[in-house]
């Protein structure tokens, strides 16, 4: 959507950190008043450049103690065979995101546990045998220094 004004893009950086604050303070926080800042927020919904709002949930709090990235090849890329294997990853909640990359490795997933048992148990019953898998290299997160959901919108 090229037509964001500096308003629509201050409303967006407002919501995006900070997704339950009520039209009132948003519309005063962007310098509108309410009708208009409703307005605005459900013509970005319904523009899709709102896709929706959520909770950050702390994953180690809820007894997901590892996250792992998962880098995958497939034997074929040809269209049937990523769908297949796309397919497949939507079934597993385990999965957090599924990226389709260029190059060497075919997508990188980003995959939560409770702990290395588990992990190891989806990874031999549930991703190495998914459709068209020809490899499958894993890296455990140490520690995570910068988490910033969303886009740069200043």
């Amino acid at each position: 959507m090229s037509t964001l004004d500096k308003i629509d893009r201050r409303l967006l950086a407002e919501l995006q950190a900070e997704g339950r604050v009520t039209n009132v303070d948003l519309a005063r926080r962007v310098g509108l008043t309410a009708p208009p800042c409703l307005r605005r927020v459900r013509a970005l919904e319904e523009e899709g450049v709102i896709r929706g709002y959520h909770a950050d949930l702390d994953a180690s709090k809820l007894g997901f103690a590892i996250t792992v990235f998962a880098m995958v090849s497939l034997r074929s890329q040809a269209e049937e065979a990523l769908k297949a294997f796309e397919d497949h990853i939507a079934t597993l909640d385990e999965v957090r995101e599924c990226h389709m990359l260029n190059g060497e490795i075919d997508f990188i997933l980003k995959i939560v546990s409770r702990d290395l048992q588990s992990f190891q148990e989806f990874l031999t019953s549930k991703l190495t045998p998914a459709p068209n898998v020809g490899s499958v290299k894993t890296s455990l997160t140490i520690r995570t220094s910068k988490h910033m959901p969303g886009v740069p919108l200043e």
